[in-house]
């Protein structure tokens, strides 16, 4: 095998190789669907010798989808959907926090604790459908196109999810 020969097929693994490690990075990047964000509120706890709250949330990545394409209608020089619709998926942030009670409620509550997990979130941009003022050609005029009002239309969006929270009291924080 000549030097050249086997330098472009060392290349051309080498670029394969690549290829692949940086798919596999790309693929579990794109599987988180939030980032946890702590609240650090330990040195506030430490200068003021007070008991607080404990404090995290969640952020979420929205991620786009694949855009609703345009939809061809007979009789109709523009398509439907001349601006399509962009779906993205993602969430809405959750938290958890958990405060201190002292004993307001009795001995048996020492926390308040809301929770509120992060919930699911769909939306649908709105879209846009314009009808051109010039038709198709119209065999009754000769060849020549029927004409009529420019109109346009939005899409409407849509947006779709379940939020859920608990408030929960009971012992040790």
């Amino acid at each position: 095998m000549k030097p050249t020969t086997r330098g472009t097929l060392a290349a051309a693994l080498t670029c394969v190789a690549t290829a692949t490690a940086g798919a596999a990075t790309a693929s579990s990047a794109a599987a988180v669907t939030s980032v946890p964000v702590p609240v650090p509120l330990g040195g506030v706890e430490k200068a003021l010798k007070v008991e607080l709250p404990k404090a995290r949330g969640e952020l979420p990545v929205p991620v786009p989808g694949e855009p609703k394409g345009t939809r061809y209608v007979e009789g109709r020089l523009l398509p439907d959907r001349a601006i399509p619709q962009l779906p993205v998926s993602g969430g809405l942030p959750g938290g958890d926090v958990r405060a201190p009670l002292p004993h307001v409620l009795g001995s048996r509550f020492d926390h308040l604790a809301v929770s509120a997990p992060p919930s699911d979130l769909r939306a649908l941009a709105p879209g846009l459908s314009v009808q051109a003022p010039v038709g198709q050609p119209e065999g009754d005029r000769y060849g020549l196109p029927g004409t009529g009002l420019p109109q346009a239309g939005v899409v409407t969006p849509m947006l779709q999810t379940v939020p859920a929270a608990t408030v929960v009291t009971g012992p040790g924080l």
